[in-house]
Order: C-alpha cells, then sequence, then structure tokens
C-alpha cells in the first residue's frame, strides 16, 4: 500500500531516515515525528554532528581506523605494545574490543572481509596497507586475525596469512571461545576479552 504523507517535507525526511539499515518506514516515521517536537538548536546540533562525521571524517594513517587526527589515539599511545597488531573487520569491531579492557596492542581496520558475492576482492580492502606495515616493523611481531568466525571471516583470514606468513611474524586468532559465525560486535564483553587474552596460533 502507498503511504500517503500531508506534506512533501515529511515524506523526504521519512524516506531519508528509512535508508538508514535496519529502520524501517513506521520508526523513520516516528523519528521525524519526534525530531519535529525538538527544539531547533537540538536538531540544528544533530545534522551538524551528521554533516561534520561524513565532510570531516579522516582515516588514521597507519590503521585505517576513523580519527580527528592524521594518526589515532591509540596508535599515538606510547603506553600501548605497538609490535601486537589486532587485524578487525571494522571499527565497530575496535569499539568492542577496547571495551572489554584486555587488550593494549594496536590494531589494524580492514574495512570488511572478502566477500565474492557481494563483489568484494582482497583489492577492497587494506590488506596491502597491511603487509606495507608489517615489512616496516621488521620481525619480532605479533598478527592477531580478529575476524568474525564465519566462512567469509576464515576466507579472510587465510588470505591474509597467505600474505604474511613469509614476514616472520607470529600470527595468531581468537580463542574459540566464540561460536562460529559470529560476529565480533555481538560478543559480550567478557567472552571477547576471554577470546583475546587465550588467543591461540593461527591454523590455515
Amino acid at each position: 500500500m502507498i503511504e500517503k504523507y500531508p506534506s512533501k517535507l515529511l515524506e523526504n525526511a521519512v524516506e531519508a531516515i528509512s535508508s538508514l539499515p535496519g529502520v524501517g518506514r513506521r520508526s523513520a516515521m516516528r523519528l521525524a515525528l519526534h525530531l519535529l517536537k525538538q527544539p531547533q538548536e537540538n536538531v540544528r546540533h544533530f545534522t551538524a554532528a551528521i554533516n561534520s562525521l561524513v565532510e570531516d571524517v579522516r582515516y588514521c594513517k597507519q590503521c585505517m581506523m576513523i580519527s580527528d587526527d592524521e594518526v589515532c589515539s591509540i596508535c599515538s599511545d606510547k603506553s600501548r605494545d605497538q609490535r601486537t597488531i589486532c587485524v578487525v573487520e571494522n571499527v565497530r569491531d575496535v569499539i568492542s574490543i577496547e571495551n572489554t579492557g584486555q587488550y593494549n596492542g594496536v590494531y589494524h581496520v580492514l574495512g570488511g572481509i572478502i566477500s565474492p558475492i557481494n563483489g568484494i576482492g582482497p583489492g577492497e580492502l587494506t590488506i596491502r596497507e597491511l603487509v606495507d606495515r608489517l615489512r616496516a616493523l621488521g620481525p619480532q611481531v605479533e598478527v592477531i586475525l580478529a575476524l568474525s568466525g564465519d566462512v567469509e571471516g576464515e576466507t579472510t583470514a587465510f588470505y591474509i596469512f597467505r600474505q604474511i606468513e613469509s614476514l616472520g611474524v607470529k600470527v595468531t586468532s581468537l580463542a574459540r571461545g566464540l561460536g562460529f559465525g559470529d560476529d565480533l560486535e555481538y560478543a559480550d564483553s567478557l567472552t571477547l576479552g576471554r577470546s583475546i587474552v587465550n588467543r591461540t596460533v593461527f591454523k590455515p
């Protein structure tokens, strides 16, 4: 059934909000009407934050994570172990691992995982940047492959291992406290923390 709106402006707002993942048209309508009830200053602050995120976003030149500066706060933190690099799919995974309080190394954000069905190959990810980073660091580095335990995550981990195994780095993966197919962002902090602490040597 085609929905009718009393205002084209409202319709446009609903269309925009419902384009977000997980937001249906009914939820988008509620959110749009909620925004209309808010003080204009609150709405301006909201839209300014979104505009700034889109227009001014930067990525750390070392780990490829979203950052306010050229180098993110984690990479620039001298108290962290710069020779332990946790490879993750996206920024959400970094946040999940940081929330465990069990990891003191740095990260490398791939920007996705290999998924032929979605047209994502190794060239669309930051694997080459990871290899270059490891070459610059030399041996005595540990790479933790902290990728989801589904087929695509395992495929990506295997591909990365093949790219870096000749560099003399230690390659580990999360302990199997995480079930097959589990996404890192949905794991509870205790399980994820234990998986990091009890990580094992990666076996392709």
